[in-house]
């Protein structure tokens, strides 16, 4: 492990070799013609790898420290939009973000008392959490009242940070959640001719294809229960009385039938109905195949001539009017759950309104990862399935370092859509017992994550200096941050410092672990990080070390991680055939990220390699930009 002195000093050291490095890079022994320089410019403007900065937004801004579980919003704190001041805005660029998804914004059901703003109550026997879960939304044409100083101005305050982010060069995304809403639906917000889901329902039959439900005919909904749980803790509220009037019931969101359903199915919310009817059949046009191949256009003048199911005009006019108020893109929940004819019709209309708009999805079944890509026109999935669940076992010590390589060849052809990731509001954190025990663990996984491929990374809040979500909240378990509770998150409140973001609170570690993140983040302008190919590479030494390369024109990286906790000296192998120059000879090379000063790189006429010794838990970025400067 480095010293405290000697990682700062890296840093330092890593941001003026950052700046050089893009033009030290490109040298080689034969000089870069003009020809060369345009073909990579323009491979690197064809291609983008955004940086995605997931916020839970209510716990953001949030300064209390009681983490009473069950807490009220009163004793445990909420932050609003206004904590994006331009000093937390600045703190989250450094990061490299170019994206910043606000979570839970829209207005979903909570248990808190707005109907002074006209706003109905919720039943807190259908709602997870006392804040509520981001994914029952009651109402999509508003925004969450607990994220407002006055919510009778809400919205305003929500425009107010669309216009700060953008200010700062950075873009907006909210969540839409396309398969289930609130079980208790209700907008105040909607612009006039506008009709609730399943206000105009035919509710005598379990099925129709404009219905925006289905339902249990004859039947009454019942509230889940189990020998366990209570409702808010047991704390008393004058509705957690077990029941809520619902007739006839509707199905649950993740397509439980019963009228009673399971305490583990997703009984806060209903599905949503897009004309697949109970049997699995669909009651709308299939996409030809050849629709895998042709543009938005083709899809968008596709569906201009049919007719759809209610729902799908409902979200299409939902995203259409978040991009008129601001919003740049949407990360869609449980993407897969909803068939992909409609993400074809929505992502075409969106761009046709919005070209530049930004479509993430959360899709877990990697046979849906070309459909989804090819025919539904998302920009980006979840690498889940696959890369981020091999990282994990990696960084767990139960897979071999070069098992990523594997994870990642089965995507190799739609890798720039693949978005890496190694937190989210779904998993653990790093730094929790149950995933690896500490943050620094996360840090050669980070190299890899961020450096392997084009696609673009999601960094959650307060991953870079190592939250480890250890708060019992009140709804569901330690090892993630809390989606369902009012909460303080303590890692970021460190930084955070009551509202300074100045990080100075900050442990000397977590200090360390920020920079860290900033410095590899950094690396994403990299043009062969960007758009380079990638090579993966064989290590002799440790089978904890994964090393690659990437290259683009005469630009080329070596990236090597060691993920064992204690110092590994290796030798990897390069063929020639991979290697942007001819030279044969030894050259000391120079490390993008934490100076290392022991990598050489030998090459003769018949074989290359380079011998390094890395730090546990240590990683180098490695060219030969400097000692070819001419």
């Amino acid at each position: 492990m480095t010293t405290n002195k000697t990682t700062i000093s890296t840093f330092k050291y890593g941001s003026w070799v950052l700046a050089s490095s893009l033009l030290l890079s490109s040298c080689s022994d034969e000089p870069t013609t003009p020809s060369t320089d345009k073909k990579v410019a323009e491979q690197v403007n064809e291609h983008s790898k955004p940086v995605v900065y997931q916020v839970f937004t209510r716990l953001f801004g949030n300064t209390q420290t009681a983490n009473i579980p069950w807490g009220t919003k009163e004793q445990n704190g909420v932050g609003t939009f206004s904590d994006f001041n331009d000093t937390a805005l600045s703190g989250i660029k450094e990061l490299g973000t170019t994206h910043i998804w606000y979570t839970g914004v829209l207005h979903h059901a909570l248990v808190g008392d707005y109907s002074q703003y006209g706003i109905s109550q919720d039943d807190p026997d259908v709602v997870k959490g006392r804040a509520g879960s981001p994914y029952a939304i009651k109402d999509y044409y508003d925004v969450n009242p607990d994220l407002a100083i006055n919510p009778e101005r809400r919205l305003e305050e929500f425009a107010a940070l669309i216009e700060r982010t953008h200010r700062h060069g950075m873009k907006v995304v909210i969540d839409i959640v396309p398969n289930h809403v609130a079980r208790h639906y209700q907008s105040t917000a909607k612009p006039a001719g506008v009709k609730d889901f399943g206000e105009q329902d035919d509710t005598s039959v379990e099925y129709a294809r404009d219905n925006n439900f289905y339902y249990v005919t004859g039947q009454s909904f019942q509230v889940p229960t189990i020998e366990n749980y209570q409702v808010l803790g047991g704390n008393a509220h004058p509705l957690a009385d077990n029941l809520f009037a619902e007739t006839p019931a509707k199905w649950t969101g993740n397509g439980a039938r019963a009228a009673k359903p399971d305490i583990n199915d997703w009984y806060e919310t209903v599905k949503v109905n897009y004309g697949v009817k109970p049997d699995g059949s669909y009651d709308f046009p299939t996409l030809p195949d050849e629709y895998a191949t042709k543009d938005l256009r083709a899809h968008f003048e596709f569906w201009q001539d049919k007719e759809l199911p209610n729902s799908w005009y409902k979200f299409r006019d939902i995203a259409l009017y978040w991009l008129d108020k601001g919003v740049d893109g949407f990360r869609y929940d449980m993407a897969e759950m909803v068939p992909v004819e409609f993400w074809s019709f929505l992502n075409s209309s969106i761009k046709m309104h919005n070209p530049e708009a930004f479509l993430l999805a959360e899709v877990y079944n990697p046979a849906l990862y070309r459909p989804y890509i090819q025919q539904g026109k998302m920009d980006y999935l979840y690498d889940k399935v696959g890369f981020y669940d091999t990282l994990k076992a990696v960084m767990q010590g139960t897979q071999p370092a070069d098992t990523i390589f594997n994870a990642q060849q089965k995507v190799a052809d739609i890798e720039q859509h693949m978005l890496h990731f190694l937190e989210n509001h779904d998993e653990q954190r790093i730094a929790s017992p149950d995933f690896a025990g500490s943050s620094e663990k996360g840090k050669p996984a980070l190299v890899v994550s961020n450096l392997i491929s084009r696609a673009p990374t999601l960094l959650y809040f307060a991953q870079d200096v190592g939250e480890d979500g250890s708060e019992d909240a009140g709804f569901g378990k330690p090892t993630r941050t809390s989606i369902f509770d009012y909460i303080g998150v303590p890692a970021h409140q460190a930084w955070m410092n009551n509202g300074k973001f100045d990080g100075a609170l900050l442990t000397p570690a977590q200090g360390q672990l920020r920079e860290y993140y900033k410095a590899v983040m950094a690396l994403s302008k990299h043009p062969a990080v960007v758009a380079g190919d990638m090579q993966p590479l064989m290590v002799t030494g440790s089978e904890k070390v994964a090393a690659f390369s990437r290259s683009i024109g005469n630009q080329q990286i070596w990236v090597v991680s060691n993920f064992a906790e204690q110092v590994s000296q290796i030798s990897i192998d390069i063929p020639l055939n991979t290697l942007t120059q001819n030279t044969s000879e030894k050259l000391q090379l120079l490390d993008l990220l934490e100076a290392n000063q022991n990598a050489e790189l030998t090459i003769t006429a018949e074989q290359a390699h380079i011998s390094l010794t890395l730090n546990a838990l240590s990683s180098a970025v490695l060219t030969t930009g400097a000692h070819n400067e001419k």
